[in-house]
């Protein structure tokens, strides 16, 4: 089992920037990949972007130049980096971390943009 828990959600304008944290605990040695998505409202889940063991990332054209995914594997920890937030960028925020088994989820950090 692992648990994740976001943090670092809020209200900002349009242009401003957040840090969105997740902290895994329980069967950390079988995660092998982590991600973050969201869901806009009246909008299916999308994958924002991704960080493998190996610190490979990947980023969905929408944000790419504007976010930025990393992680502190001492300290189990993974963020995202969202910078030049949109009204669009509005959404929960959710953590995900793959294992050989199953995916795994966090509760959701709501973002909302601003004009």
């Amino acid at each position: 089992q692992v648990q994740l828990v976001e943090s670092g959600g809020g209200l900002v304008q349009a242009g401003g920037s957040l840090t969105l944290s997740c902290a895994a605990s329980g069967s950390i040695f079988s995660i092998r990949h982590m991600s973050w998505f969201r869901r806009a409202p009246g909008k299916k889940r999308e994958l924002v972007a991704g960080i493998t063991n190996g610190g490979r990332t990947n980023y969905a054209d929408s944000v790419k130049g504007r976010f930025t995914i990393s992680r502190d594997s001492a300290n189990n920890m993974v963020y995202l980096r969202v910078s030049d937030l949109k009204r669009e960028d509005t959404a929960v925020y959710y953590c995900n971390a793959e294992t050989y088994r199953e995916d795994y989820w966090g509760q959701g950090t709501q973002v909302t943009v601003s004009s």
